[in-house]
C-alpha cells in the first residue's frame, strides 16, 4: 500500500492504529494528500507531579501528525525517520478535553520533508505548534 492507502486503511478501522495510539489517546479522523487530521485527548495517566499535562503529551500528539502527513505521501515500502522536532508549548494542554491536531506537509524532496503541526481546540484555540524535519528512505535510493 501506498503511504496514503496506509493512513486511510487506520482511519477507516481496516487496520489498527498503532499502540501509542492508546499510550497517548488519538483517533484518525481524515486524510489526504499531505495532510492528516487527529482527534486528541489527555487524561490522567498524562498528568505531570503539578497536576497539569505533560508537554510530552503534545510533542507526542504532533510528531504524530507531521510524520503521519509526509507518511501519506510516500509510496510502497518507503519509510521515514524524524530528525528534528520543534515544538512550541502556547497554553497548557487542557485535560479530558478533545483536542484537534492537524499536520501538512511544507515541503518534500528525495531524501527531506518538511512538515507542520497545530493542536486547537474546538473552538480554534491554540495550544502547541510543531515543525519537523524527516529523512525519507526511498525504494530506489
Amino acid at each position: 500500500m501506498t503511504g496514503l492507502e496506509l493512513m486511510q486503511a487506520m482511519l477507516d478501522g481496516r487496520i489498527p492504529m498503532p499502540p501509542m495510539a492508546d499510550t497517548v489517546p488519538m483517533q484518525g479522523l481524515s486524510v489526504e494528500a499531505g495532510k492528516i487530521l487527529f482527534s486528541a485527548r489527555a487524561d490522567a495517566r498524562h498528568l505531570n507531579p503539578l497536576g497539569r499535562v505533560h508537554g510530552g503529551f503534545a510533542a507526542t500528539v504532533l510528531d504524530s501528525v507531521t510524520a503521519c502527513a509526509i507518511h501519506t505521501l510516500l509510496g510502497p515500502g518507503e519509510s521515514y525517520a524524524t530528525v528534528d522536532l520543534n515544538v512550541k508549548m502556547l497554553r497548557p494542554v487542557p485535560v479530558d478535553t478533545a483536542l484537534l491536531a492537524e499536520g501538512s506537509v511544507i515541503n518534500i524532496s528525495r531524501s527531506i520533508a518538511v512538515s507542520e503541526a497545530r493542536l486547537k481546540d474546538e473552538n480554534g484555540k491554540l495550544y502547541a505548534y510543531a515543525s519537523a524535519t524527516c529523512m525519507l528512505m526511498r525504494n530506489d535510493g
